[in-house]
């Protein structure tokens, strides 16, 4: 069984991405790993290098800025990653510049992979998810959160990411047909410096919407602030993977947040209802078998 990880990134060290970790983290599993690393003027480019010459492949890549709806640039980053991994892989990792595994679930993963590798209806792996926003100690609890997402996809021409990377579809725009493991992926796009996070969302957010939506609204400001931002969340008492703790070690500031503090809007509470009683409303962009 060979397994190809693949990843995209851009100006990764201007808006403190842990794409490092994140690549560090699959590693174990991947035979190759595959980085489209788009045009930077931050030096991300020596930084994915520095990573693991002997398993990480660069491609370079120019992100087409005049996209600026649904994300699907970061869609279309993705796919050229995807295309250039080997094409004798058996199966696909894909992680993103804020995603990292946890070497606790490593076995698991692979374990599931050789499972399901011999049936052809199994078309990817579905991951759990843990968000986590402010800081390290806390993860999102309200239903705006996706729960799963698809992360390991067989190597085939007719699987393609899908709208702003998010998760992945089969040609024409299939829903796949994925297994769910017991497997986390955590998320850690809201845990990041104030000011970083600030130039973020100043930046990205222009892949998604015009300069009219832009300017009424994204507020211009040196860093963000965090605490305006809660809707819902809860106090994380699990561990982190091991490649993020360093990072963890680096925190220079400071966020905290009452778990009992509740922002949800009435179709966020009704959602909660329903899946009290055995109705999940949320978002899938899959089929599980």
């Amino acid at each position: 069984m060979k397994v190809s990880g693949f990843s995209f990134i851009r100006n990764a060290i201007k808006y403190d991405y842990p794409i490092v970790e994140a690549i560090r983290s699959i590693l174990p599993l991947c035979d190759e790993c595959v980085v489209a690393v788009g045009n930077s003027d931050d030096g991300t480019r020596k930084l994915i290098e520095s990573i693991d010459p002997g398993k990480i492949r660069i491609i370079d890549t120019v992100w087409d800025d005049s996209l600026r709806e649904g994300g699907v640039v970061l869609a279309k980053e993705t796919d050229k990653a995807f295309r250039a991994i080997s094409q004798d892989a058996d199966w696909a990792f894909y992680i993103q510049g804020d995603e990292v595994v946890h070497e606790d679930d490593l076995p698991l993963i692979r374990a599931a992979m050789e499972r399901y590798l011999p049936d052809d209806r199994v078309d990817g792996l579905l991951f759990k998810y843990r968000h986590f926003y402010g800081s390290y100690d806390f993860i999102g609890a309200s239903n705006k959160w996706y729960r799963h997402e698809i992360r390991v996809v067989r190597n085939r021409p007719d699987i393609h990411s899908y709208r702003d990377a998010q998760g992945f579809r089969k040609d024409p725009n299939e829903k796949m047909n994925v297994k769910a493991i017991d497997a986390w992926i955590h998320h850690y796009g809201w845990v990041r410096e104030p000011e970083a996070m600030q130039r973020k969302l100043e930046t990205f957010n222009k892949y998604y919407h015009d300069d009219q939506w832009m300017e009424q609204h994204i507020y211009q400001a040196d860093a963000f602030a965090y605490e305006k931002h809660i809707t819902q969340l809860a106090r994380y008492t699990g561990t982190h993977p091991s490649v993020i703790r360093a990072r963890i070690e680096r925190v220079n500031w400071q966020f905290d947040a009452d778990p009992s503090f509740s922002k949800k809007r009435m179709k966020d509470r009704l959602k909660d209802l329903l899946r009290m009683i055995g109705i999940d409303t949320n978002y899938r962009n899959y089929r599980i078998i």
